[in-house]
């Protein structure tokens, strides 16, 4: 056996374990590095406010807090105030639901040709299996959904201590980074954050400026079909809807079909179809304009980029894909080459068909020479040729 084989051996078993020893590690920490991920893209996106009370004064830690403060106080009014409609709305249907439910039964009858009773509704209602197996398994995952609350609560904290402490020590946190860099890189870093900062803060306006339009527009069918609360339904579908991906349309559509539903079923099913046809509408033609616009990548970029985060991260890769992928996009392209376009006949087709204006050549002023004009010298004149020179 030769002198080096054992030692060889030692260590690629040594490697094979620290490799399983990462992978485990990473495995078991993964929650947190996605709450990591999370609060770093908050702090992103709050920074500007803060650098901005903190260049006229005020401290960066007590800056932070204001701007958290207002958050919290905007969150929890808003639930308040939703939670206090949702409890008289649910009162509401508890006393009334037999007369929705007489009313439904008739109109069942009268279209279809029935014969169904309420009471007879009722007693195939609560004796049906699958009702009494839903509650018995309800009663049963008590335990589980009370953990499951409590750690996401404990995730939420989580995410607003990290984020406090990125946004209050952002500079502080630049230079430590920085300070382990060249000073070549270090202007790259510094590059990237600031690049960061923009795209993050111009992807949450563009939600908000999304939210607002969804918003407004449920509002007023809301408030033609005489629905109550529809300015905080109206609130409500607009903020659910943009800033919880994958399920956030579902979950802001049912609330005011439920309310709907309280004044006339009919209001419910067009509540339905609007909910319908406005998110096809956000899908296809506004959210790609807008997020394109505000995050500077094309709508086909955005639309990919979600679905990769789905794929990769779930739903926290889906909210941080735009801004992730814009600031990836804007950072490389300082280091991609671009050169320019040559005068081929099939680019000015393309652009003749699209109503372009000529390719430009680069010099001021003057434009690529169509490729059918160009005089083509002539090597061999007889009488009458006329030779020309070809730079």
């Amino acid at each position: 056996m030769p002198r080096w084989l054992p030692r060889a051996m030692v260590l690629a078993l040594a490697l094979v374990a620290c490799f399983q020893l990462a992978t485990w590690g990473f495995h078991q920490l993964i929650g947190l590095l996605l709450n990591v991920l999370i609060a770093f893209f908050l702090a992103l996106a709050i920074e500007p406010a803060v650098d901005w009370m903190a260049g006229r004064g005020m401290r960066r830690g007590l800056a932070t807090g204001l701007v958290f403060l207002a958050i919290v106080v905007a969150t929890v009014g808003f639930f308040a105030l939703l939670g206090s409609m949702l409890a008289g709305q649910i009162a509401t249907m508890v006393e009334e639901f037999p007369q929705y439910l007489d009313s439904v039964i008739s109109w069942i009858n009268s279209t279809f040709h029935t014969h169904l009773s309420r009471v007879q509704v009722q007693n195939n209602l609560l004796n049906s299996d699958w009702l009494q197996k839903y509650v018995q398994d309800s009663a049963n995952n008590v335990l589980a959904v009370s953990a499951q609350v409590l750690g996401g609560l404990f995730n939420l904290l989580t995410i607003a201590l990290f984020s406090f402490y990125f946004a209050a020590d952002g500079p502080r946190l630049r230079r430590a980074l920085c300070s382990v860099l060249p000073p070549r890189r270090q202007a790259e870093v510094l590059r990237a954050w600031e690049i960061a900062v923009a795209k993050t803060g111009g992807y949450l306006y563009s939600r908000g400026l999304m939210a607002l339009i969804s918003g407004i527009a449920h509002y007023v069918l809301l408030e033609i079909l005489g629905v109550p609360y529809a300015p905080a339904l109206g609130m409500w579908v607009g903020l659910i809807s943009q800033f919880i991906p994958t399920i956030g349309t579902y979950m802001a559509g049912a609330l005011p079909i439920l309310i709907a539903f309280t004044v006339n079923p009919w209001y419910a099913v067009w509540v339905f179809g609007f909910v319908v046809v406005y998110q096809q509408f956000e899908n296809y033609l506004l959210q790609p304009r807008i997020t394109a616009k505000t995050v500077d990548i094309h709508p086909a970029v955005a639309f990919g980029s979600v679905i990769a985060g789905t794929a990769l991260m779930g739903a926290v890769g889906a909210l941080i894909a735009i801004p992730a992928t814009a600031t990836l996009q804007a950072f490389l392209g300082a280091y991609v080459k671009r050169y320019e376009v040559t005068p081929d006949p099939r680019v000015r087709r393309w652009s003749r068909r699209r109503g372009a204006a000529p390719e430009s050549t680069g010099d001021a002023g003057t434009t690529a020479p169509d490729p059918d004009s160009v005089p083509v010298p002539v090597r061999d004149g007889g009488p009458g040729a006329v030779r020309r020179d070809a730079e």
